[in-house]
């Protein structure tokens, strides 16, 4: 079994640390390194209080680099990482992830794209909607090592630098937001959704799915059905609808929230 140091030579310090602490593991640890199950042991020792009395070489032992593929393992939180590389947002990335990892985990933990949210973390909020090759998908329930050479787009890749997104500028005139907490998946299934009708993709309530022209123009009833993924706890569903009605119809559509 190789360790993390193996092929390094053990200072006297370290050698009379394992001696003191480890004796049983003293030859493996020369002979094949030192790995997890011994720091596993050490740290238990440290417990005690005993390791204090070898603060010195101890110091040293944990200051060792490891090796490459190790480090990034441990980056990651895991010892049997897998690597994957995929786009978010239009740049290249590659991570050492878990994997049992979600794509939203790793989009918030690891990248700090912290726009989409964790709200049920069981697929039935849609809080964390992102788009996967331009379909939107459950961040939470997709396997970041699911996603490799896939292209993600996060409400942070929404906007065109300081230009809105269509959508972004309706729910703004609208007011298709409260709290804001499951904005950024409604936003995202929302972008989504035009793309869907765009290409004439049908729905549980389109009136003939037989026919399936080139593009879909959609009502508020099947805007409504399209959505239904995505929950909002304020209940501003009747601005969300409107302004992907104004967007994907191209024609303005009256403000109602202000008359209330």
């Amino acid at each position: 079994m190789n360790g993390e140091t193996e092929n390094r030579e053990w200072t006297a310090d370290e050698k009379k640390l394992f001696e003191d602490l480890m004796p049983e593991d003293l030859n493996e640890i020369i002979d094949n390194g030192f790995n997890r199950r011994h720091f596993l042991k050490l740290m238990s020792i440290a417990g005690t209080g005993v390791l204090a009395a070898h603060l010195l070489g101890t110091e040293q032992l944990l200051a060792r680099p490891l090796s490459p593929a190790r480090a990034d393992n441990l980056l990651a939180g895991v010892e049997n990482g897998v690597k994957v590389s995929f786009s978010v947002n239009g740049a290249k990335t590659s991570l050492v992830v878990d994997p049992r990892m979600t794509l939203l985990d790793a989009l918030r933990e690891r990248m700090e794209l912290t726009g989409s949210k964790k709200g049920c973390d069981h697929g039935q909020c849609g809080a964390c909607t992102v788009m996967v090759d331009g379909k939107r998908i459950l961040s939470c329930l997709t396997l970041a090592a699911g996603c490799e050479a896939k292209s993600i787009t996060t409400i942070e890749g929404i906007a065109d630098g300081n230009n809105l997104h269509p959508i972004q500028a309706s729910f703004i005139k609208h007011d298709g937001f409260q709290c804001g907490y499951c904005t950024s998946g409604q936003i995202c299934s929302a972008v989504a959704l035009l793309n869907e009708a765009k290409n004439g993709e049908v729905s549980y309530v389109t009136a003939n799915i037989r026919q399936r022209p080139a593009a879909l123009l959609l009502s508020e009833h099947e805007i409504s059905e399209r959505m239904s993924g995505n929950i909002c706890r304020c209940g501003a569903y009747p601005n969300i609808v409107a302004a992907i009605l104004e967007v994907q119809s191209g024609k303005a559509v009256q403000q109602t929230w202000n008359e209330l």
